[in-house]
């Protein structure tokens, strides 16, 4: 076993989610050879030729990471994992945190065709499609952002993923609306946390009555601006919203998550052209960290 490489205990958690036929009556090989090979990528960040031949074919590597980035077996496999997680009360639900992230954007990361691409051997659009493809230009350049939502024992629930200038308030509720843990006994999978943080950047009025909607408690400071607004209208501006110093250091444990995920290098900077590719590759290193624990 390399270093990087997949454990026997990380590869006994993994096994029994992966799929187990190819489509047309094929079965798919070596896939734990193929998946060291994915990670030893996402930890170094190298272009997929250059992978050790210990990995075999950098194609067929290559290959499967998109196939299943495209058609959503990546985002299968996390809820699958997840789901064992919180079947061993290994997930903690009475905190779970917002924040998100930029990545730099390499120069291979852009000039994408503008045609809509399509699963290999299979019709539609990959499932994480988006037109824009997630790239923004700002100031220093093409960046995207990852916005993330993170429970308390520092492991990525959800995210999603945007062109970089795009603010983080707006994308509040279509994190949370991605936490989906099910329950394999069956039933509603798990969606809503005990609490919820965030910084000033998700305080608005829509996502406050969002969270209060969904019974969601929450400690998000509010801005100055929406302070003195309220203040000027009177009563008919609402009461102060509550805000918990001491709920609100727990805070720190997204970033950490977020640190912990730019600890790959193919997250950190991205390489990826495709969007759904490159959110395939964060949520290998979202798999990466869950079965860490």
């Amino acid at each position: 076993m390399g270093r990087g490489d997949l454990s026997d205990l990380e590869w006994a958690r993994l096994e029994p989610h992966l799929p187990k036929n190819a489509g047309r009556g094929g079965r798919w090989k070596s896939h734990r050879k193929v998946i060291n090979g994915i990670l030893f990528r996402q930890r170094t960040g190298i272009p997929w030729r250059d992978l050790p031949a210990r990995f075999g074919r950098w194609k067929t590597v290559h290959d499967r990471h998109r196939r299943w980035s495209a058609d959503g077996t990546w985002e299968r496999i996390l809820r699958a994992v997840q789901a064992d997680a919180d079947t061993e009360g290994r997930i903690d639900w009475s905190m779970v945190s917002v924040d998100s992230t930029s990545c730099r954007a390499h120069q291979h990361a852009a000039g994408a065709r503008t045609a809509a691409p399509r699963i290999p051997r299979r019709r539609g659009r990959p499932v994480q499609h988006r037109s824009d493809e997630a790239l923004g230009r700002s100031r220093g350049g093409l960046t995207c952002k990852i916005h993330l939502a993170g429970e308390g024992g520092r492991r990525p629930l959800a995210f999603v993923i945007t062109p970089g200038q795009w603010g983080d308030a707006p994308q509040l509720i279509p994190v949370l609306e991605r936490i989906r843990v099910p329950r394999p006994a069956g039933g509603h999978p798990r969606t809503r946390p005990d609490h919820l943080g965030g910084d000033k950047a998700y305080s608005s009025r829509r996502n406050r009555r969002y969270l209060r909607r969904r019974q969601i408690k929450h400690t998000i400071p509010e801005r100055k601006d929406q302070r003195v607004n309220r203040r000027r209208r009177g009563s008919a501006g609402g009461r102060p919203t509550g805000f918990n110093k001491t709920i609100y250091k727990r805070r720190n444990e997204v970033e950490r998550t977020i640190n912990a995920l730019k600890g790959f290098r193919a997250v950190a900077t991205r390489f990826d052209k495709r969007a759904y590719i490159f959110h395939g590759t964060v949520t290998v290193a979202a798999i990466r960290l869950w079965l860490r624990s």
